[in-house]
């Protein structure tokens, strides 16, 4: 057995022991180099009552390369894509040390749920989001954890199986972080609800930003 081997079925018997951590770790597909780590959203932050899987790739190099590490569950956060799940963690690139583990490193993603780094965002959009407007940002977040984490159910999120036309629209605009009215304004110039919905987002249009932002500018974007 080759030291990269040992080094992690060790790290996954410790994680395994250790229940106080709350992270757990299990193979992808029966490969000890190819991971899936999940932990629970920290308390007193939008991410409470969620659940996050990480998708964990082991190097050859591992462990003095540092492990892969994208989120599988979708996370509304500045330093993660919203699209990919790529992590912007100075642990994961130019500070990982021999001495960090599996487990510690998804503790400090867990860690970095608590505590954004918006000037150094992978999602520049939603680092955008979360300085311009932090009680928006904290809404929309708390929206994703509900859909895609299963985090507890949050005001003007769908209620039941059964869901209207209205709901829907709705939803995409609060995945969105974006007023509802303000689609609507947009959307009454006969421009489509997405592309209103995509101007919106790209150009920051929430919270006291919006008073910056000139309708006009708007519509240039929007005929764009």
């Amino acid at each position: 057995m080759d030291a990269r081997l040992r080094r992690v079925n060790k790290e996954i018997t410790d994680c395994k022991n250790d229940k106080a951590s709350n992270v757990q770790i299990e193979l992808i597909d029966n490969s000890p180099f190819h991971l899936k780590g999940t932990f629970q959203g920290p308390e007193d932050t939008p991410y409470e009552g969620g659940c996050f899987d990480v998708d964990i790739v082991i190097p050859e190099a591992y462990p003095f390369q540092p492990v892969k590490m994208k989120f599988i569950t979708k996370v509304y956060h500045p330093n993660v894509s919203s699209a990919s799940g790529a992590i912007c963690l100075d642990i994961l690139k130019d500070a990982w040390s021999p001495v960090l583990t599996l487990k510690s490193t998804l503790i400090s993603l867990q860690s970095l749920l608590c505590s954004p780094e918006p000037n150094d965002p992978q999602d520049a959009e939603v680092a955008k989001h979360y300085m311009t407007s932090k009680q928006s940002f904290n809404d929309t977040a708390r929206y994703w954890t509900h859909i895609y984490a299963g985090g507890p159910e949050v005001s003007g999120a769908v209620k039941g199986s059964k869901v209207t036309q209205d709901d829907a629209e709705q939803d995409e605009i609060a995945m969105a972080g974006l007023e509802k009215a303000h689609v609507d304004q947009f959307e009454s110039l006969g421009f489509p609800r997405s592309k209103v919905i995509e101007v919106l987002r790209r150009l920051n249009y929430r919270g006291a930003n919006v008073a910056k932002i000139n309708e006009d500018r708007v519509v240039e974007e929007l005929l764009k």
